[in-house]
């Protein structure tokens, strides 16, 4: 180890103290190990991993025992059937033993040490986090979780030819990645409630679906033409949620990429912020919203993305081999009408392997995305008021200009 021992040691005796301490603190009249006794457990992990390593099992034995009696005592005594001391006592042995095995288990007991405290001491949020939370959907979500898990090592990693050439281990990873954005966007709407304000409805939304929340805001206008101001500034800010989710999966799947993307996609921001201001100015009433957004982290919804993004990855590969940026350039188009995910991570990975340009997955993806928005322009239209289209079009249409001319300058 590059850390010297006895520094390992007093880490782990740290890291007992901590969650010794919020022990004690959380139910200080029903422990049997607390701010003294779990610093003893995490030293002795340490020690024992450092001198008598081939006894570990043992001790790890050893530690069991003490814990089941004095669990046993507990449950006994005061009739709390509650493990998570219990628990908490076996993970300081294990951090402690961490700290002294090597520089990877240091800074991983560290970490997780600090993770096992927080949820220790977040107990009473994370209950009532749980109760806020849909059953239906998160059981839905959970269902699909198991799958994701399940399936991806079943899945080839190598390419297959009959398919076009798809890494079918790599499209799913890629569901699974998109899919968790939006159940995060999911979750924390399902926290904040079914009716928030405007702006963070928008942000909300565009998490999960900014399109879903275009559609929303747009029947909340025609039913009550009152909030008409409210929806439009709803609606631009789920959109414009969309280019920081843009940045995330290009920095994911393909980091060299990202300085190039950033400048077009923080001006189509930019101009969309400012442009925006201007239009609603005069909106200031900040009444609740509610935005009709479903939790996309589902085995459907997920399949129908796996699908469409597997088309998307075949056809630009194929486009791009036989016409070069202009067959690119038409499918970000047709897939911007429906998706900028799948585009955005495609070209990505074209460019990360070399298929394509830099500059031409650049111009693809700020291309897909101008089509996404105008897309929201006329769903608006459509669905909503000419009002709110009115005001909704200076927006987005100076977003849109933004990235179409982007594209045509490079």
């Amino acid at each position: 180890m590059a850390v010297p021992l006895v520094v390992a040691v007093f880490i782990a005796l740290g890291i007992g103290v901590l969650i010794g301490i919020e022990r004690e603190w959380s139910d200080p009249g029903n422990l049997f190990a607390g701010s003294r006794t779990l610093p003893l457990i995490a030293g002795f992990g340490a020690l024992v991993q450092a001198f008598f390593p081939s006894l570990l099992p043992i001790a790890v034995v050893f530690v069991a025992g003490l814990v089941v009696v004095a669990y046993v005592a507990k449950v006994m005594t005061t009739g709390d059937i509650g493990m998570t001391t219990a628990v908490a006592t076996m993970l300081t042995f294990v951090y402690g033993a961490m700290a002294t095995h090597s520089d990877t288990g240091l800074r991983l007991a560290v970490v997780f040490g600090t993770v096992t405290m927080a949820l220790l001491a977040e107990k009473r949020p994370i209950h009532e986090f749980v109760a806020r939370l849909n059953e239906a959907e998160m059981r839905a979500s959970l269902k699909f979780l198991v799958v994701a898990l399940v399936v991806f090592p079943l899945l080839p990693p190598e390419r297959i030819a009959f398919l076009g050439g798809l890494r079918l281990q790599f499209v799913w990873l890629m569901v699974v990645f998109v899919s968790g954005i939006s159940l995060t966007g999911y979750v924390f709407a399902t926290l904040v409630g079914n009716e928030v304000g405007f702006e963070v409805t928008g942000v909300l939304g565009g998490l999960v679906s900014s399109t879903a929340t275009a559609v929303s805001m747009a029947g909340n206008a025609r039913r009550d033409p009152s909030l008409t101001g409210l929806c439009g500034v709803a609606t631009v800010i789920a959109s414009l949620t969309m280019f920081p989710r843009i940045l995330l999966e290009v920095l994911v799947v393909n980091p060299s990429l990202f300085v190039p993307v950033l400048p077009p996609v923080v001006g189509m921001v930019v101009v969309g912020v400012v442009v925006s201001r201007v239009v609603y100015s005069g909106v200031s009433e900040d009444v609740p919203l509610e935005a009709d957004v479903e939790n996309r982290f589902r085995l459907w919804p997920a399949l129908f993305f796996g699908l469409f993004f597997a088309v998307v990855l075949v056809a630009t590969t194929t486009v791009s081999a036989e016409f070069g940026a202009t067959g690119v350039y038409s499918v970000a188009i047709v897939s911007g009408l429906v998706d900028v995910n799948a585009i955005t991570i495609s070209l990505s990975n074209l460019a990360r392997g070399g298929t394509i340009s830099t500059a031409t997955a650049t111009s693809g993806i700020v291309l897909a995305a101008s089509v996404n928005t105008a897309v929201k322009i006329g769903i608006v239209w459509l669905f909503g008021t000419q009002r709110l289209g009115r005001s909704v079009v200076v927006s987005l249409g100076a977003v849109t200009a933004v990235g179409i001319g982007f594209v045509a300058l490079s």
